[in-house]
This record gives structure tokens, C-alpha cells and sequence, in this order.
């Protein structure tokens, strides 16, 4: 009788163990992708998977990163941006602050090596002075528009039916890239592919705002020198 009772008991503990493995490999199943894969994404999967194709290669040329650490914020930090920018520009301030679209940590890297893609609205003047990085050249895009050894940056000015008495007074965005710490040597190559990247971001934006004529922004990126 005993040995019996003991049988049942050992089948019940295997019954729950069945069941406790079964539901685990459910739950991995329905993540569809590993515990690293969840933490960390590439290049085309980054910042909202705005970098496909040849970008997604010039993220990780300029960054010196294959692997990201992921954010799980999908489509959130593009609408910061645009509220942020609204909000700035309905305040009838000469400037505003802003927020980055995308903050690229490339796996086991320190924050230093951590590439930024951030917009604010800028003041008329800081087109009128620029803070021209003495190694920066400047480039076509945009109302003015830049790429040096630390990243790129472009102004640009947005007539929208979402922002009221911009078809006068436009709002005056400006975007920047910062790659961080990188190996990279600066070169063109580098610097054209850093101004390509912040494009993507940028277009990203004046889109979503429903800027006229994209802001003036092609939709390709124009990296020719002035």
C-alpha cells in the first residue's frame, strides 16, 4: 500500500514539473527572442528602426558598435520631441529646450561612448553668431548645416498647420548628432555619414510635425559641401 502511495506521490511531482517546464518554455516562446536579444538590438533596429540598409552600416561605422542597448520605448522619445517643440514654440520664447529622439549605448560601453541624436528650439540669433567648431565643415542641407570629428548638426525652419502663426513665424528647429568616444579617425567619410544619421532623425521629426516641404529636408540626405 505504501509503495503504491509512494508511486502516486512521485508521479504528481512529476506531473507539476511537466507543467512549471512547459509553462517556462511558453513564456520564452512568446518573447519570441532571448533574454541578450531583448536587451540588446542592431543598428537597424535602434532608435525606432529609423536606420535601415546603408544607415544602419554608418551607425555602426561612425559609432564603432554592432550591438545596442535596447530601450523598449518604441515610437515614445519622437513624440517627446514633437511635444516638447510644440510646447516651446507656443510659449513665445526666443528658444526652448528639447529632447533626444534616440540615445545610442553601444553594448558594454561606458557612458562616454554613448551617441546622441537630441532637438531643441533655437533662438534667430545662434543662426545669425554660429558656434562653429573651427574643424567643422559646413554643408547644403538645411538652413545651415555642419559635420566634425564629434558629429553633425543642422537648423532648420517649420511651417505647419499643427503649430499656429507659423505660416509667419516659422519654428526654428535645431537637431544635433554627437557620436561620442569612437576610434574613428575623422575623416569625410565619417563626417558624411555622421550628417546622414542626424538626417534621418531630423526628417523623423518635421515629419511628424507636418512641417511644409519636409522642412526643406530631401529625403535623401545631401552631404555636399558648401
Amino acid at each position: 500500500m505504501s509503495s503504491n502511495f509512494g508511486s502516486v506521490r512521485h508521479s504528481k511531482r512529476l506531473a507539476v514539473l511537466i507543467l512549471i517546464m512547459g509553462a517556462g518554455m511558453v513564456a520564452c516562446g512568446q518573447g519570441g527572442e532571448s533574454g541578450e536579444e531583448k536587451r540588446f538590438v542592431g543598428a537597424s533596429e535602434v532608435c525606432d528602426g529609423i536606420f535601415s540598409g546603408a544607415l544602419a552600416k554608418k551607425v555602426e561605422f561612425v559609432t564603432g558598435d554592432v550591438l545596442f542597448t535596447g530601450t523598449g520605448t518604441k515610437g515614445r522619445k519622437l513624440e517627446k520631441v514633437v511635444e516638447e517643440l510644440k510646447m516651446s514654440y507656443a510659449s513665445g520664447r526666443e528658444w526652448g529646450t528639447g529632447a533626444n529622439l534616440c540615445e545610442m549605448k553601444g553594448k558594454g560601453g561606458g557612458v562616454s561612448n554613448r551617441a546622441v541624436i537630441g532637438f531643441h528650439m533655437y533662438a534667430e540669433q545662434d543662426l545669425e553668431n554660429p558656434r562653429k567648431s573651427v574643424s567643422a565643415e559646413s554643408y547644403t542641407m538645411g538652413k545651415r548645416s555642419e559635420a566634425g570629428k564629434f558629429g553633425a548638426l543642422v537648423y532648420l525652419e517649420c511651417v505647419s498647420p499643427q503649430l499656429k502663426g507659423s505660416d509667419a513665424t516659422p519654428l526654428r528647429i535645431y537637431g544635433n548628432f554627437t557620436r561620442g568616444k569612437s576610434d574613428v579617425p575623422d575623416a569625410r567619410a565619417a563626417r558624411d555619414a555622421s550628417l546622414e544619421i542626424l538626417h534621418a532623425g531630423a526628417l523623423a521629426v518635421v515629419k511628424e510635425l507636418g512641417c511644409e516641404n519636409s522642412a526643406g529636408l530631401p529625403e535623401s540626405a545631401s552631404v555636399t559641401l558648401k
